[in-house]
């Protein structure tokens, strides 16, 4: 189920650049991505809402709450790179190497959250990496 929904988070992403690109004609990159930011707030409340999630909201822990909040800095901050980098670059540079997040990954996993480092982790992200490279070459 998880590699499906994977899947479907790759081709939504995809979407991203593409609508993102076509969207910045003309636009700031900073007002698009708080606009970007506005919808998205407002349809995942929705979807809390619709399905009860919304409702359990009391019961996240403080130490949850920090990492959450963590994450949505950290997002805000990607998103403010990645529109900008669309302003001025071709989409599929920009995806090919947002997409060494997956290397950083890897990495910051293995340090922090203690998931195995194996060579077939160490290998692919190195073929993720070179190919990067070749994309924006």
């Amino acid at each position: 189920m998880y590699l499906l929904l994977a899947l479907l988070s790759a081709l939504t992403a995809a979407l991203v650049a593409m609508f993102g690109k076509m969207g910045l004609q003309g636009v700031d990159s900073v007002l698009a991505t708080t606009v970007r930011g506005i919808i998205m707030a407002v349809v995942l409340t929705i979807v809390s809402v619709a399905t009860g999630r919304f409702a359990t909201i009391g019961t996240i822990s403080g130490r949850a709450w920090w990492m959450i909040m963590l994450a949505g800095i950290s997002g805000a901050a990607s998103w403010l790179a990645y529109f900008l980098a669309l302003k001025f670059g071709p989409a599929t540079h920009v995806a090919a190497v947002d997409r060494l997040s997956i290397v950083f990954v890897i990495a910051l996993a293995a340090l922090f959250l203690g998931e195995s480092f194996t060579w077939k982790l160490a290998l692919g992200g190195t073929f993720m990496a070179m190919g990067a490279i070749l994309i924006v070459m």
